[in-house]
């Protein structure tokens, strides 16, 4: 296994379009990163850069701090698995899993250990003489992850490997990968646009959009301090609560005369911007009757939506609408006016002109 550094990637078609724009990453030995962000955003072909199916315009790939930038896919050391499984229709199980072994020239003997140590970390040992047409998708992707694993490379490279499976195998096989990377320990930097997928199993998430690197941190930090209005709307369901407001002094003018306080530091780290946007996690807002000593608002039912385990209620406040996730008993018809309570600690800032967090 291998770390895999970026440095200024950029990505160019005929020196007009440009479609990744200078991203910076360090993707440590056995970590496993996640690129996530909306279709289009560059997170394919930033993958494919790293394998080498696409040229690099700008900047240095190293791949166990050798610059790979003009070695082909084959010299790389990186096993990649696809959302359409490639898988030969006219061989079985085994030999689909063998054959990249068998071009390599690899001991008939040691491809048959490879083989069935995968197939059986892997739970597919007892259909090896199947052929893919025989199987369920879950199955056809746990061979082709089984022909990647054969390889023994120094990176994994998964480009959206669940969008074909239904959400039930798609949360089997979440699973499955991130067991697998337990065991193998390997590094692994995975492709998707399931926000769902790229917090349930990475170490670390890239967030990206329009080839821009928006944020790289933990799962937990990416949810809970999103360095950009784009992270913060684009991760969470639903997202984070946006609202536009103005800065005045010390408060945040939501309209409609609702007013928060806004703490000092913050309103000096604001320098200056007069338009911010107010944002809260939907599970930090608590709805009461009552009055409270932590950030309080006044709230109008707008919509129930009942989601069995749980409620998300949509509320008027000020000149907004904001959705609160509150338990399934919550049963407050709309029109109830109520107060909204948040702790200052979950709440967030950000400049609107540029979109940073405050």
């Amino acid at each position: 296994m291998a770390a895999v550094e970026l440095q200024g990637v950029t990505k160019s078609y005929d020196s007009k379009l440009t479609v990744i724009h200078g991203i910076d990453l360090e993707i440590k030995h056995g970590e496993f990163v996640v690129f996530v962000g909306p279709s289009g955003c560059g997170k394919s072909t930033l993958l494919r850069m790293i394998a080498g199916l696409e040229t690099i315009s700008g900047g240095e790939v190293r791949i166990g701090g050798q610059v790979v930038n003009d070695l082909p896919p084959r010299a790389r050391d990186i096993a990649m698995v696809f959302q359409d499984y490639a898988l030969y229709p006219h061989k079985n199980l085994y030999d689909n899993m063998a054959f990249g072994l068998r071009l390599r020239g690899t001991d008939e003997g040691e491809i048959k250990t490879r083989v069935m140590d995968a197939a059986k970390l892997l739970r597919i040992d007892h259909m090896l003489e199947r052929r893919p047409g025989q199987l369920s998708g879950g199955q056809r992707q746990r061979v082709a992850i089984g022909r990647a694993i054969v390889r023994q490379p120094k990176v994994f490279l998964f480009d959206e490997p669940l969008s074909n499976l239904d959400a039930q195998l798609r949360g089997e096989m979440r699973s499955e990968i991130k067991r697998l990377h337990q065991r193998l320990g390997a590094t692994i930097i995975y492709v998707t646009h399931d926000q769902v997928e790229a917090m349930t199993m990475a170490d670390r998430i890239a967030v990206l959009s329009a080839g821009r690197k928006m944020q790289y941190d933990t799962p937990d930090a990416v949810y809970n301090q999103p360095a950009a209005l784009f992270v913060a709307g684009f991760t969470g369901a639903p997202p984070m609560n946006l609202v536009d407001c103005t800065l005045v002094g010390n408060r945040a003018d939501l309209g409609a005369g609702t007013q928060i306080v806004v703490p000092a530091d913050l309103a000096r780290r604001a320098n200056g911007a007069a338009q911010i946007k107010f944002g809260v996690r939907p599970e930090n807002m608590t709805l009461s009757p009552q009055a409270s000593d932590d950030i309080a608002l006044q709230a109008e039912v707008s919509l129930l939506e009942p989601l069995g385990a749980e409620t998300l209620v949509t509320l008027k406040i000020g000149a907004s609408e904001m959705i609160a996730r509150c338990p399934a008993s919550f049963r407050e018809a709309p029109g109830t006016r109520l107060s909204v309570h948040m702790n200052p600690r979950h709440i967030r800032f950000f400049n609107t002109a540029s979109g940073a967090a405050i």
